[in-house]
Formats: C-alpha cells, structure tokens, sequence
C-alpha cells in the first residue's frame, strides 16, 4: 500500500488488519518503508505493544497516544527520515565537540 511507504504530514493514520497472534507480521509491515520518523501502537497487551515498539524502525513510537511529547524526550526518525535527535539530551549533544586526549609522560 503506497500510504503506508511514504512518508505523510498532516492528519493521516494507516490502518490495517492483519492476522489475529502474527505481531511478527505488522512489525515486518511497518518496517518495509525507508522511513521511520514515529509510529503509533494501540493495543490493551502492553507486553505485546512494548515488543512491537522495541522492533519498529522508528524514531518514536507512542503507544495507545499519538503525538504526546516531552521536551526532554529526544525527537527525530531513522532511516531516511533525518540523522539526530531534537529535544533532550541526545539535542543538546549536536553542540558538543567531543574529543579524546591520551598522554604517555
């Protein structure tokens, strides 16, 4: 379904069914995109929608809310939905220059 391959901004959500047990596929489903900004699980099985979130290939993923954020959560996707993170500490990291110094005396 070419919806749920691109990357959409407005008020669009992609619903689909899939076959009742086979998270493995809706995981599969939702990783077959070269996106991954965010993503939403809606279930009442937390330890089902815990597993789903580890194993998506997005940046955030709300689960049973959508677009509920905290500024010290970082933001920002994987793959090509952009490198770095917003907000948080993982932000604040984009302004340090990190650098090693090893001495022998």
């Amino acid at each position: 379904m070419m919806m749920a391959k691109e990357e959409s901004f407005g008020p669009v959500m992609v619903i689909s069914k899939f076959k009742s047990g086979d998270v493995n596929e809706v995981i599969r489903r939702a990783n077959d995109t070269e996106f991954g900004l965010a993503s939403g699980v809606f279930t009442k099985d937390i330890s089902k929608a815990l597993h789903v979130a580890d194993n998506i290939d997005a940046g955030t993923v709300f689960i049973n809310t959508y677009n509920k954020t905290d500024v010290a959560a970082p933001f920002g996707g994987f793959k090509q939905s952009g490198f770095g993170k917003d907000l948080g500490e993982d932000a604040l990291n984009e302004y340090l220059k990190t650098k090693a110094v090893t001495i022998e005396y």
